[in-house]
């Protein structure tokens, strides 16, 4: 999915550094983002902020729906994306892909579609069926050993497991003993967690691992501290138990999300990761003039249907894009 806000905000991409009496859980909060056109729908975005830009390489959380009529019509015109991974999950619905790669592919619920961008790659993404649209759209920043490499794509759907009060359904890395296949650049772990009522739950976790668990739908609580519908909770390093409730008296469902601490500085605007602000210029540069895109870095989507070609790029912001230090840098100044 594209960041199709028209003056994105510059994101300059760090683990953040906690402070002693920083609480177990904290909470971040989603903000309102249209995603396209006049028929714009609302997207919940918890990842980047200020407060926050990654929980281990997830550096990107949009949860959206569940919306029906005009607003579940996403039609999402070829665009680019540069040093990560997308990560779309759908909870309902269904969404054609096309990209450069000459991958055509359906996004239906409980499959995980892990489209890898590499050194670039575009895109397109268009609801189909009319039903209701309802999911999550997730960003993997690529290390620097990675983010190179050549365009992929991979598609998997999880078995559900069941476990006391819960079912997992683990999309990548490993959790109550179900395991993903899907190979990924740095440590992750990505699962739906379908809670029962009144549910209690602790999940054995790495502790080395940042945790973020995005609520969905319930009367859900991470470690005692309660999560309205879009909050993404998170835990830092050193907790090996994740504990999870659902006070209702219905089901409820959440994404869990981990990853060993990201420690290379980012600068993230628009759709493009790297690594500094000449580099996000150079990017923008190719896109606007494919014809001057002597590395065809980003290729080209076959077989797209809308009335625009291609999502031009916002303007790039007036200021110099530039990475936040390091909380280990930060400690040295």
């Amino acid at each position: 999915m594209s960041n199709l806000e028209i003056a994105p905000a510059e994101v300059a991409c760090g683990a953040a550094q906690v402070a002693a009496d920083t609480p177990a859980v904290e909470i971040l909060r989603p903000r309102e983002v249209p995603l396209g056109g006049p028929r714009a729908m609302p997207v919940h975005r918890t990842l980047p902020q200020r407060q926050r830009s990654l929980i281990g390489a997830w550096c990107f959380v949009d949860h959206y729906g569940p919306v029906t009529g005009d607003a579940a019509r996403m039609d999402v015109p070829p665009h680019p994306h540069t040093g990560l991974q997308t990560v779309s999950w759908l909870f309902s619905g269904e969404v054609e892909h096309r990209d450069s790669a000459g991958v055509h592919a359906m996004v239906r619920p409980g499959e995980l579609n892990l489209m890898t961008a590499g050194a670039g790659i575009c895109h397109s993404e268009v609801a189909v069926g009319g039903s209701v649209l309802h999911g999550a759209q997730l960003w993997v920043a690529l290390p620097d050993s990675a983010r190179n490499t050549a365009r992929d794509f991979a598609h998997y759907r999880p078995e559900p497991v069941s476990i006391p009060g819960a079912r997992a359904s683990v999309f990548l890395g490993e959790l109550a003993g179900s395991r993903s296949p899907v190979t990924t650049f740095t440590p992750l772990l990505g699962a739906q967690l379908d809670l029962e009522p009144r549910a209690e739950l602790e999940l054995g976790i790495d502790p080395a691992f940042e945790h973020g668990v995005l609520c969905d739908d319930g009367d859900v609580a991470l470690d005692g501290v309660r999560l309205s519908v879009a909050d993404l909770g998170f835990l830092g390093t050193g907790h090996s138990v994740l504990r999870l409730s659902n006070a209702g008296g219905r089901p409820a469902r959440v994404l869990v999300l981990g990853g060993a601490p990201f420690c290379e500085e980012l600068v993230m605007w628009w759709n493009f990761v790297g690594r500094s602000h000449d580099e996000i210029v150079g990017y923008r540069r190719q896109w606007q003039d494919p014809h001057n895109d002597s590395d065809d870095r980003f290729g080209a989507v076959r077989g797209y249907q809308g009335s625009v070609a291609r999502l031009p790029a916002p303007p790039m912001p007036t200021t110099r894009l530039v990475p936040r230090p390091l909380p280990h840098q930060k400690e040295r100044t």
